[in-house]
Parts: structure tokens; C-alpha cells; sequence
């Protein structure tokens, strides 16, 4: 009996969430815009995670190649900014009825092929709104349990908090590559995420398909693996930090929710 209990207890101590080798998950955001650009994004090494920008003629055929690469591929969902500045196609904004909100999201999701999950594109304004970040989170519930990652825009967000509520898995971004695209900044940063990983034991960096962060990614990407940091998607990452129905995890998530991030400036 008491080997078996034993047994038991070593399988639960090796769950992921408490794996020694950190977690870095490292997403290029507004893919879609350019079929070019977003081909020289696919080519990054490794487990990179690509958020396409909806109803673009580059999205579909781009997103079913990061597939078929074996690349996890996401909706990159434009919300209104505080600045009010243009969307673009499948827009989502704060004067919307719920009904209008949901068939915006349903074909928003349905022009992304092979869509595993969702980020936010700006969101400064609609992030900060409990009403609207519940009737997402209850949405991507519905569409298989689709995960989300807050890009965090805004300090005032709520939608961790609201995915959480909903059980939707979540995850937010620690680091933002290149608002200074300077190839010095983007290694600045680059080092800041790894940094954060090692500190507590997972990290999410958000790019951009600009040259300047390509190039960078595809020289540090495949260092991470001689650092002791492993390069996964997003979902890879939820599923090690979050295994379900585990109190110990759950005691370790409260412990790394507590550090504060720093907010990109509002749009």
C-alpha cells in the first residue's frame, strides 16, 4: 500500500508545471498582412507560435503552411484602442450588442484555418471591459476550449482575470520584442524574456514579422536550447503551467501571478 501511495506521489512531483528546464513561448503577431514577410516569419527556427490578423487574402493560405510546418497558428483579434485608432478587417468594438459581438468573433475565427487559440491586436479600450472579455471567453469555451493569451496593451485588462473565471485557458505576455526596433533593443529584449523564464520558469515573448526581428530570432531562437531553456507553442506552454485538477499546481500558479508585468503603452 504504502509503495503504491509511493508511486503516486513521485508521478504528481513530475508534473511539467514542475519541470526544471524553463519555458519560452515566443509569438509574431500581425502575420496576414503581407505574403512575403509572413514566409520569411515561417522560416524562424523551432516551435514558433504565428496570431493572424482575420479576412486577409494572406491569412488562409499562411496559416495552413505554419500547419503543415507543424507551427501553432492563432487568431490575431483587432479590439478597439483607446486612441480609436483603424482596426482593420473583423474589427471588434466597444458599442457592439452581444449578437453583433458573436458573429464578428464566429467569422473571425472561422478565416483563420488550423486556429488553436487567440491574442489581442490593440485592445486597449475593449480589454479593460468585464462584459466584453466574458462573452469571449465563454465564445472561445464553445469553440473547443480555445486558449487565450492578453496581450496585455493596457495595465487596466481584465481578460486573465475573466478567462479564469470562465476556465478558458490563459496565459499572458511577459515581454514585447520590438517596440524599438533597433537590433541592440530586440536583444535587450530577447535576453529580458529569458531572463523572466529562468526567474519563473515560463515566459512569453511577443514580435512582429519586421526584418529587423527576424533577423535577431534567427540567430538567438536556436541558442535557447544550449541556454537550458525549451523553445514550445503557446498551448504546450498552458498545458505544463496549467495541468488540471492538481492542487500543487494551483499553489504555484497563485506564487507566479504575482509579478508584475510591465505594460506596453497604450496605442
Amino acid at each position: 500500500m504504502f509503495r503504491g501511495l509511493a508511486v503516486v506521489l513521485v508521478a504528481l512531483i513530475s508534473v511539467p508545471a514542475l519541470a526544471a528546464r524553463p519555458l519560452v513561448s515566443v509569438i509574431i503577431d500581425d502575420m496576414g498582412n503581407q505574403m512575403r514577410e509572413g514566409e520569411r516569419a515561417l522560416a524562424l527556427p523551432g516551435a514558433v507560435t504565428y496570431a493572424f490578423l482575420p479576412l486577409l487574402p494572406a491569412t488562409p493560405p499562411l496559416a495552413r503552411r505554419a500547419h503543415r510546418l507543424g507551427k501553432e497558428v492563432m487568431l490575431h483579434q483587432p479590439m478597439e484602442a483607446v486612441g480609436r485608432e483603424p482596426l482593420g478587417p473583423g474589427g471588434i468594438v466597444l458599442h457592439m450588442t452581444h449578437a453583433q459581438f458573436r458573429r464578428k468573433m464566429e467569422a473571425n475565427l472561422a478565416s483563420v484555418p488550423f486556429v488553436a487559440g487567440v491574442n489581442n491586436h490593440m485592445g486597449s479600450m475593449i480589454t479593460r471591459h468585464p462584459g466584453h472579455m466574458t462573452w469571449l471567453m465563454k465564445l472561445l469555451k464553445r469553440h473547443g476550449n480555445l486558449y487565450f493569451v492578453d496581450s496585455r496593451t493596457t495595465a487596466r485588462t481584465v481578460a486573465e482575470q475573466m478567462a479564469h473565471e470562465q476556465r478558458v485557458p490563459v496565459v499572458r505576455r511577459d515581454v514585447f520584442l520590438d517596440d524599438d526596433l533597433h537590433p541592440a533593443a530586440i536583444r535587450h529584449q530577447f535576453h529580458r524574456l529569458v531572463a523572466i523564464a529562468r526567474r519563473q520558469g515560463h515566459a512569453v515573448a511577443i514580435g512582429h514579422p519586421h526584418p529587423q526581428t527576424l533577423k535577431v530570432l534567427s540567430r538567438l531562437l536556436p541558442q535557447l536550447a544550449g541556454q537550458g531553456i525549451e523553445l514550445v507553442p503557446v498551448s504546450a506552454m498552458i498545458e505544463s503551467v496549467r495541468p488540471k485538477g492538481t492542487m500543487l499546481w494551483q499553489a504555484s500558479l497563485s506564487s507566479s501571478q504575482k509579478a508584475v508585468k510591465r505594460p506596453k503603452p497604450s496605442p
